[in-house]
């Protein structure tokens, strides 16, 4: 990723967010939770496991728990041990494990069996931390957040929309900078760009929307050859 020395100013965010409205679908009707889940406590749960693992394992994953226990005191009915062998396609199963118990716990005894909405409640919750968060927040309670995951962290970085080093400090700039009328579709919006545009390896930037007002197109095209 090229070095830039500025970000977008307020127009020209304003221009991408509603360049990628016109262009993007955004957020569908049938949006649910991480994984497809249809409640916020499997969607946390499964948020949870996600992490550090491709989709197609933690797809395993999630099958294999959700198949033994789908409320946290289901959940707790299961040893350390039995979740661990449900969750192992995810890989770190040991300790995911050790947190989705340990969530459990704190479901029930601080929150009444009920996941918090906020993000200040998510992530008091063991394993969860700003990404599942923000994820949990926009599928399972349709709050207006943008979720920084690794193609919203790669397209606001690239283009310009932020200039940070981790995805919680991206997330705290978009939060900070992105138009009000976007960040309820902002999240979709960004990953959809990701992954049809602003692909990791090979993205399209001679025919991208956004190349005019891109640094990393900008700052490429001035590079020496």
């Amino acid at each position: 990723m090229a070095e830039r020395s500025e970000v977008m100013g307020e127009a020209e965010r304003e221009e991408t967010f509603r360049r990628l409205a016109a262009h993007m679908p955004g957020r569908t009707k049938d949006a649910k939770g991480p994984k497809d889940q249809p409640d916020p406590f499997r969607s946390v749960v499964s948020c949870l496991l996600s992490a550090q693992s491709r989709d197609v394992n933690t797809a395993a994953a999630v099958r294999n728990l959700f198949a033994l226990a789908r409320t946290p005191d289901e959940m707790l009915t299961l040893s350390e041990e039995e979740i661990a062998r449900a969750i192992k396609p995810c890989g770190l199963y040991n300790m995911k494990a050790k947190s989705i118990r340990r969530l459990c716990h704190a479901l029930i005894e601080e929150h009444g069996r009920v996941v918090p909405r906020d993000r200040a409640g998510l992530m008091s919750l063991p394993g969860i931390g700003r990404k599942c968060a923000d994820i949990v927040m926009s599928f399972a309670f349709d709050e207006d957040t943008i979720a920084v995951d690794t193609h919203v962290f790669r397209v606001a970085n690239r283009t310009g929309l932020t200039n940070e080093r981790t995805a919680d400090k991206t997330a705290e700039a978009l939060e900070r900078t992105v138009p009000p009328w976007a960040m309820h579709d902002g999240h979709f919006w960004l990953i959809q760009f990701g992954k049809a545009v602003c692909q990791s390896r090979r993205p399209r930037c001679e025919t991208c929307f956004l190349n005019d007002l891109c640094r990393w197109f900008s700052a490429t095209k001035e590079a020496p050859s």
